[in-house]
C-alpha cells in the first residue's frame, strides 16, 4: 500500500501588518476565536480567579439544555436568602423559565439565579453538581463552582480566563443563550406584576459589533465581564476578571482581533477536490475549516493531503487525511474518505448502441 502526499497552496500571500500595543488592564484577560479556539489575545489566562456574576452564563447553560422554556415556575423560599443584584421576585410568584433567564443574564438577578437552580436540580446543591460536570465535560478544568449565583461572601466560585472563553464559546453555540444576552431589552408580567429590564452589559450599546455577554462584580471579585462581538465573519469572545475599566479593555481587544486578524476558509467540505490519478471515484471530507491569521502568518500556512492507494475499498471508507499546518504547529487533521459511484446500468438497447459506438470510434 503506497502513499500520495499532495501540497495544496490554500490562499495567497499578502504583506503583513504592523501590530500595535494592546492596551488592558485585567488581571487575567484573553480574546478567543469561538469557531475554532484559537487565542488572539492572552494575558495571565490560566489563574484561578472570583468569577462573581459572570457564573451565571454556566447557570444559563444547564437551564437551557435541562429545562423547558415554557415552564411556569413557582418561587420558592430560596428566594429569601438572595441579596445584592435582584429582580425582586416575591415569594408565591410565578414566572417562566424563560423570563426567569432574562432575569438572570440581562440584569443579573441573584434571586432568579437560585429559583432557576432550585427548580432544575431539585436543590442548588444539585444544580451545582450539574455545573461542575458540565464544566468538566467541556474542558473548563480550572473551574469550581460552589454556586449557581457568584455571590462570594460564604460560597466561592473560581475559573480562569481561558475556562470562561471555553464557556462562552460553548454557550454561544444554543440559540437562545445567544438570543438573551444580545436583547437591549425584555418586558413580562406574573400573577403580582409587571418588569422591564434593560440589559447591564454596556458594550451592546456602544460598541458596534458587540453581540451579546454577562457582567459581574462583587467586592472580592472586582469587576468581571465576558462578551462577544461579530464582524467580517470573525466570531470573538472576550472575557476580563478583575478589571477598573472592563469595556474599555474589550473594545480594545476586539479592534485588535478584528484589524489584524481575517477569518480562511482553508478546508471546504463543498467543495473539496484534488488531482489525483489513482481515484476515479469521489473524495470527500465531512467538516470544514476556517481560522484566523494575520498577513503575515498566510504564508506559513500549509495544507497536506496523504491519500492511500487502496486496492479494494468501498463507500465511506477511509483513504487518507487532510493536514494543515501553521510554520511547525498542526492546527488541523480531517479524515478523507471514498464514495463509490456506480455505474449507469444499460438496457438492451443502449447496450446495442454502445456496442456499434466501439467499433466505430
Amino acid at each position: 500500500m503506497k502513499k500520495i502526499i499532495l501540497v495544496l497552496v490554500t490562499v495567497m500571500l499578502l504583506l503583513p501588518n504592523q501590530i500595535k500595543a494592546l492596551s488592558v488592564t485585567a488581571s487575567s484577560a484573553i480574546l478567543m476565536d469561538m469557531d475554532s479556539g484559537r487565542i488572539l489575545y492572552q494575558k495571565d489566562i490560566h489563574n484561578q480567579r472570583l468569577i462573581a456574576s459572570i457564573t451565571k452564563i454556566m447557570t444559563a447553560v444547564i437551564a437551557i439544555e435541562n429545562g423547558n422554556l415554557d415552564d411556569v415556575v413557582t418561587v420558592g423560599e430560596e428566594v429569601l436568602t438572595m441579596y445584592g443584584s435582584n429582580i425582586y421576585i416575591e415569594l408565591g410568584e410565578t414566572m417562566t423559565l424563560r423570563d426567569l433567564l432574562y432575569g438572570l443574564l440581562l440584569r443579573s438577578g441573584n434571586d432568579a439565579a437560585i429559583v432557576i437552580g432550585t427548580y432544575i436540580g431539585g436543590s442548588e446543591e444539585k444544580f451545582v453538581e450539574m455545573m461542575n460536570k458540565k464544566a468538566k465535560e467541556i474542558g473548563m478544568i480550572h473551574t469550581i463552582y460552589h454556586n449557581c449565583h457568584g455571590l462570594d461572601e460564604v460560597t466561592k466560585n473560581y475559573s480562569t480566563a481561558y475556562d470562561m472563553a471555553i464557556l462562552s464559546s460553548y454557550a454561544n453555540t444554543l440559540e437562545v443563550y445567544r438570543e438573551i444576552t444580545g436583547t437591549k431589552k425584555w418586558e413580562t408580567k406574573t400573577n403580582k406584576k409587571s418588569y422591564i429590564w434593560y440589559n447591564r452589559n454596556k458594550l451592546l450599546t456602544s460598541y458596534e459589533y458587540a453581540t451579546g455577554g454577562k457582567t459581574g462584580y462583587t467586592p472580592s471579585a472586582g469587576r468581571t465581564l465576558v462578551t462577544t462581538a461579530k464582524k467580517d465573519g470573525l466570531n470573538l469572545t472576550a472575557v476580563t476578571l478583575n478589571d477598573p475599566n472592563e469595556y474599555v479593555s474589550h473594545e480594545n481587544m476586539y479592534e485588535y482581533g478584528f484589524n489584524n486578524y481575517k477569518n480562511y476558509l482553508i478546508v471546504d467540505k463543498n467543495n473539496f477536490s484534488i488531482d489525483n490519478t489513482f481515484y476515479k471515484d469521489k473524495i470527500y471530507v465531512k467538516n470544514s475549516f476556517s481560522y484566523p491569521l494575520t498577513d503575515r502568518e498566510v504564508k506559513e500556512l500549509t495544507t497536506v493531503v496523504e491519500i492511500l492507494k487502496l486496492k479494494e475499498y468501498k463507500t465511506g471508507d477511509k483513504i487518507g487525511e487532510v493536514i494543515v499546518t501553521l510554520g511547525e504547529e498542526e492546527i488541523f487533521r480531517e479524515p478523507v474518505f471514498v464514495q463509490v459511484i456506480e455505474s449507469k446500468k444499460l438496457n438492451i438497447f443502449e447496450k446495442i448502441l454502445d456496442f456499434f459506438k466501439s467499433i466505430f470510434r
